[in-house]
């Protein structure tokens, strides 16, 4: 059993060197309130930066749905059209043809795929997208660097405008044009200036998507065709996420023809329907989307 001791009587000296001990050192001036408030800034940093982490790991991880479609019905289309893009207003359907001294603007009778009216473009320049803009339609060329514009009745060119880069892709979302460039970005252009208002960058899962090509604006959505995929991205028109992917594999199974892809998108608003194509493709097919 351990016994207390009392404590010795302590020196003069030894109670001078406890008590130049206990004395507080003096520091600069503000630096005892810096110094902790600098301690809780670094916590609040990594803190945040911890998170913004965890929640960018998991948006990149994140895998967007993939739907299946539906043939409700598939209609004769003219094999020798080499599609670049597709719309369908008031009833019509309209159809702009691609390469040298072959590109046309076309308007197509659904049931029958018949040529109802055709607008050949200049032998020097290789069609690509339209999208029919109140009661116009417009026009994209490949690497022409021009955009056509037409009345919608006569097919008459109205005028042209310039545009940087090449045309792929054209669709709008009743305020702007846009446009794809077989890049991951979609251009938004002024109507009446056709000046670049703003852009988004495409993506899915932190990596960007590139090939984008035909374009069209259905409930609030970009849909795109990729360059020789048999998929149809989802885009947001806000960020440029994909929201999912249209997996069409099913429509044409067998293609002797490389450069007969996937190409070719337009939306009925008044029937709620949905065409897609190909270049060359024999068919046009309405299409449902249904979960996988």
């Amino acid at each position: 059993m351990s016994t207390c001791m009392e404590p010795r009587p302590m020196s003069k000296r030894s109670l001078e060197k406890s008590h130049r001990q206990r004395t507080p050192v003096t520091l600069p001036h503000n630096a005892a309130a810096r110094r902790p408030r600098r301690r809780w800034w670094l916590l609040a940093i990594l803190g945040c930066l911890t998170c913004a982490c965890v929640v960018w790991a998991i948006t990149r991880d994140a895998a967007p749905p993939v739907h299946e479609v539906e043939v409700v019905h598939a209609y004769p289309h003219d094999p020798r059209a080499y599609t670049q893009g597709l719309a369908f207003d008031a009833g019509c359907l309209y159809e702009g043809t691609g390469k040298y001294g072959q590109s046309t603007l076309r308007k197509v009778d659904l049931a029958s795929g018949k040529v109802l009216q055709s607008q050949p473009l200049d032998r020097r320049l290789f069609g690509e997208g339209i999208a029919v803009w109140q009661d116009q339609i417009v026009q994209l060329t490949w690497r022409n660097r021009v955009g056509l514009v037409y009345d919608k009745g006569t097919f008459q060119e109205v005028r042209r405008f310039e545009y940087s880069g090449e045309g792929w892709g054209l669709t709008h979302d009743g305020r702007y044009w846009i446009i794809s460039d077989g890049s991951s970005t979609l251009r938004f252009l002024d109507p009446q200036t056709q000046t670049v208002v703003r852009q988004v960058l495409v993506h899915s899962q932190g990596r960007r998507v590139a090939d984008l090509n035909e374009l069209e604006y259905v409930h609030g959505e970009i849909l795109a065709n990729i360059w020789y995929k048999d998929y149809i991205a989802r885009i947001s028109p806000a960020t440029g996420e994909v929201l999912g992917w249209i997996d069409l594999r099913s429509l044409m199974p067998r293609r002797s023809d490389r450069e007969a892809v996937l190409n070719g998108i337009a939306y009925d608003p008044d029937g709620d329907r949905l065409f897609v194509t190909g270049k060359n493709w024999p068919k046009l097919f309405e299409i449902r989307v249904v979960p996988r």
